[in-house]
């Protein structure tokens, strides 16, 4: 994780082969970096869900970031695009049109009209929202450990790693460290590791004791390592100032799509207040129903508006 309350950027598993994802264009198929022409400006994105609807698809911008959004072979798979999915066929708009483009140029791919949604998981933080508008949470990022199996310290978060003076790794210039000293970990007992698998292969190596990651990215890990002597601890919310850190994530949106972000987030309240719904979209990502916002967890807070 990156930022306060963001979801990191860095290192995310990717080519995890997974049934179920959304086919890809033929023409998209290649390189998937081909782009459609768009009309852009405040006016037609007044009425973008209207032009959505009478073109019949959708162009959404991703990073090829697991378990977020990224393309399997030939499909276009994770979360983001399961779940957009979904809310734009319920909206009448049938077919994703995907780009794949570095997680840094998103937003202002999307403010450059090189597709009309970003498709990412991307955290919802007040530095963002200057720029675009977000839909409400998809979800949040509990944190968790990774730890050896049967967990031979007896660690459940942060504060009992501190209180058993374990060595806990976190990705590098990630929010985990800022966490983990926040709840008392000294600073020699923290390393820091390039990727996630570096983090698995530390643990079982026994460089290491615990591995501090959201829930979601462990889970995918260990997915992705079956056989490996490590189990994924539940979640656990850290705090930062007494804050307790969601790191929520939701699609984004030109500032003048109003109207669609709106009407996606009327779908997407029918998902997320559906436990069932949810997990048997994106379950197959490692999403459980810990991972559904809190209906009382709001963007409009989270932008600092």
């Amino acid at each position: 994780m990156s930022e306060r309350t963001t979801l990191s950027r860095r290192g995310f598993l990717s080519g995890t082969t997974l049934l179920g994802g959304l086919a890809l264009a033929p023409a998209l198929m290649t390189g998937c970096s081909r782009t459609e022409s768009g009309t852009g400006g405040p006016q037609a994105d007044a009425d973008l869900l209207g032009k959505l609807r009478k073109q019949g698809f959708v162009r959404v911008g991703f990073a090829g970031e697991a378990p977020y959004g990224f393309k399997d072979g030939n499909q276009l798979a994770g979360q983001a695009p399961t779940l957009h999915k979904e809310i734009f066929s319920q909206l009448g708009v049938a077919e994703l049109r995907p780009t794949l483009t570095d997680f840094g140029a998103l937003i202002p791919g999307l403010l450059a009209d090189r597709f009309d949604v970003v498709s990412a998981g991307m955290a919802i933080t007040p530095e963002r929202c200057a720029k675009v508008i977000f839909s409400e949470p998809e979800f949040v990022s509990p944190t968790a450990l990774m730890v050896r199996s049967k967990n031979p310290k007896g660690l459940s978060d942060l504060k009992s790693c501190a209180d058993k003076g374990v060595t806990v790794g976190v990705l590098t210039a990630a929010v985990e460290s800022g966490y983990a000293k926040g709840a008392g970990v000294s600073a020699s007992k923290i390393k820091s590791l390039a990727k996630q698998q570096d983090g698995l292969d530390a643990l079982v190596a026994g460089r290491i004791e615990a591995f501090a990651l959201t829930g979601i990215s462990l889970r995918w890990l260990a997915q992705s390592n079956k056989g490996a002597a490590v189990e994924v601890l539940d979640p656990f919310l850290p705090e930062l100032d007494g804050k307790k850190q969601y790191s929520p994530g939701g699609a984004v949106f030109r500032p003048n799509a109003t109207a669609l972000r709106d009407a996606f987030n009327t779908e997407l309240a029918k998902i997320t207040g559906d436990p069932d719904r949810y997990v048997s979209l994106i379950g197959k990502y490692g999403f459980t129903s810990r991972e559904i916002p809190p209906s009382t967890l709001r963007t409009a807070d989270l932008c600092g508006s």
